[in-house]
């Protein structure tokens, strides 16, 4: 079983940053293809971004390079660094861990963490 939680949410002002954090329990947390989603009020859950073991990261179109995805294997944390931040990225940021055995995908969420751009 993944436990993923996540810190660093908040309220900012438009044209702000904030870096968004994920703590996992995972033991082989180096192995998990990590990512961060984001759902705002009545909407889907979508994708922002995403980091495989090897490090290569993926991202929305929507994020248009504001974003960065990064991990740190050692601390069994991955990262969220979210720059300019405008009022139509308010929402509830999750992490999610992948992880495939065989056939079968292994799919963990955290509770996710509010995130709030406004003046």
């Amino acid at each position: 079983q993944v436990q993923l939680v996540e810190s660093g949410g908040g309220l900012v002002q438009p044209g702000g940053s904030l870096r968004l954090s994920c703590a996992a329990s995972a033991r082989l947390f180096s192995s998990y293809t990590m990512g961060w989603y984001r759902q705002a009020p009545g909407k889907q859950r979508d994708l922002v971004a995403t980091i495989t073991s090897g490090g290569s990261t993926n991202y929305a179109d929507s994020m248009n390079g504001r974003v960065t995805i990064s991990r740190d294997n050692a601390k069994n944390t991955l990262y969220l660094q979210m720059n300019n931040l405008q009022p139509e990225d308010t929402a509830v940021y999750y992490c999610h861990a992948l992880s495939i055995a065989g056939s079968i995908r292994y799919n963990y969420w955290g509770q996710g963490t509010q995130v709030t751009v406004s003046s």
